[in-house]
């Protein structure tokens, strides 16, 4: 046998996660603290704001993803404002208008997902988060076009604007220009 298990390992290691870069314990913390806190600080809003206008449905089941990529990949172009707040919101009302022309949720769904990636394309807006936004919406069977509003644009803004405050606050940048 020419091959050594050292060497089938480093070759197979790219399967399990060794492609990922090396994050420092320090990032990992500043991250995961960024993500809890502004978490934290867009629910306990939207749970008031919910109860203030007598709506049941005060958060996005995605919002968790949505702040992943907003805490811990700033930089990314997917992470930033406009794709945050108009990918998710256009996908919400793709899901919503899809579980109106459409009643069969097992065609429903492939299709908001689908179309919301279409929009999300051609708005320019690309948020991976945000075709869940839209299965959410066929699943849960909602109907009122209010839910793009609240809770899901109204909680996009105020996760952009924890995730700005915390990361200018821990030194790095976002929103990020882009690159010229």
């Amino acid at each position: 046998m020419r091959h050594t298990i050292r060497y089938w390992f480093k070759r197979s290691a790219f399967y399990f996660g060794g492609d990922q870069p090396p994050v420092s314990w320090k990032e990992r913390i500043r991250t995961c603290m960024g993500a809890f806190i502004g978490l934290l600080l867009v629910i306990t809003a939207a749970k008031y704001l919910g109860e203030l206008s007598g709506i049941d449905e005060w958060l996005m089941a995605s919002l968790g993803a949505s702040a992943l990529l907003v805490f811990v990949l700033p930089g990314s172009p997917m992470a930033q404002p406009w794709a945050v707040i108009a990918g998710n919101t256009i996908s919400a009302l793709i899901g919503i208008t899809t579980v109106h022309i459409i009643g069969e949720s097992l065609l429903a769904m492939p299709i908001a997902a689908a179309t919301s990636i279409l929009g999300m394309f051609i708005l320019r807006c690309l948020h991976p988060p945000a075709a869940a936004v839209a299965l959410i919406a066929v699943l849960g069977h909602i109907a009122h076009y209010r839910y793009a509003i609240f809770p899901v644009m109204i909680d996009s803004i105020l996760l952009v604007i924890a995730g700005a405050l915390y990361s200018n606050l821990t030194g790095k940048r976002y929103p990020n220009k882009p690159a010229k």
